[in-house]
């Protein structure tokens, strides 16, 4: 019976990822005879690649810091692989809960049964806008949940390619999306392109009731424009679960703002995070011992 790839998993041995493998149809063995390596650890980049080794799986659908590092540069005959789309529906439901937590003001407390203020501010999803930039895996999940609400879906992307129920506005083109939408939320990938992608000027175009959520990382939004417009109430509010800086530090004005929805990078818990990724290495290695593609494959010169 032949036997699939040899796969070593790094930094450290980790039984759960070997039994993904073996799932897959790879056999765990070390990376001196291996032919392709899963890496775990999100921080440290792999060393001292073999020559026989031509795929690696990262962990994160972010890889912002393997790019950065010239990791791919290092090894140009080696398909480095991303999580991206692995982790994405439970990221979707994330940016959904923050969205409708704003829209129907459920971020306002009081201790009162009549006093409620936030009645002024309370909208609806239904009939909205909503955009989405960075139409990939998390912004693919969303589609559906916000159309089951009622919303219409404007999806940027880079390619312009058809996205299923939604219009799609290809990013060279995204200046056009601000003033249409009633709700952004941002689910693209962190490059020196999206750096700021939301600054004052993107602020400026939206409407008094629009809410910006962001699931991506905190660099696509510029933090001092975002708490000016809070501030002056020319945006109805902020869900965010990535902040710049992150972690966002004591004091800092965006956790004194009503209307900022933070949570702690947390859209996609520890819990679900790992079954994620075990399924989408035994998905790739199944892909990889076939001679097929792996998912997520990372483009360097896009930086994702």
């Amino acid at each position: 019976m032949p036997q699939g790839p040899v796969i070593a998993v790094g930094p450290k041995p980790d039984p759960e990822f070997d039994a993904a493998i073996t799932r897959g149809g790879g056999v765990p063995g070390p990376l001196a005879e291996a032919s392709g390596l899963v890496w775990t650890d999100s921080r440290a980049v792999p060393e001292g690649i073999p020559d026989a080794v031509t795929w690696v799986q990262l962990p994160f659908a972010g890889v912002e810091n393997f790019v950065g590092s010239g990791l791919l540069e290092e090894y140009p005959k080696v398909v480095f692989t991303s999580a991206a789309g692995a982790y994405a529906p439970t990221v979707a439901e994330q940016a959904l809960a923050m969205l409708l937590a704003g829209v129907r003001g459920l971020w306002h407390r009081e201790h009162s049964w009549d006093y409620l203020p936030a009645a002024g501010r309370t909208g609806r999803l239904g009939g909205s806008t909503v955009a989405i930039i960075g139409a990939g895996g998390i912004g693919r999940a969303l589609i559906p949940q916000l159309r089951a609400l009622g919303a219409m879906v404007i999806a940027v992307n880079r390619s312009g390619d058809d996205v299923p129920d939604a219009v799609v506005i290809p990013a060279s083109r995204i200046d056009e999306v601000w003033p249409q939408v009633d709700h952004v939320i941002v689910a693209a990938p962190s490059t020196p392109e999206t750096r700021a992608l939301i600054d004052a000027g993107v602020l400026a175009r939206l409407k008094p009731h629009s809410w910006v959520i962001n699931v991506a990382r905190g660099s696509l939004i510029d933090t001092d424009a975002l708490v000016a417009a809070l501030r002056a109430g020319t945006i109805g509010g902020a869900g965010l679960d990535v902040t710049d800086p992150e972690p966002l530090p004591a004091g800092h004005p965006l956790w004194s703002i009503p209307t900022a929805i933070v949570t702690p990078h947390v859209a996609n818990p520890p819990q679900h995070l790992r079954p994620a990724l075990l399924e989408r290495v035994e998905v790739n290695v199944r892909r990889f011992g076939n001679g097929l593609t792996p998912l997520a494959v990372i483009d360097s010169g896009r930086g994702y």
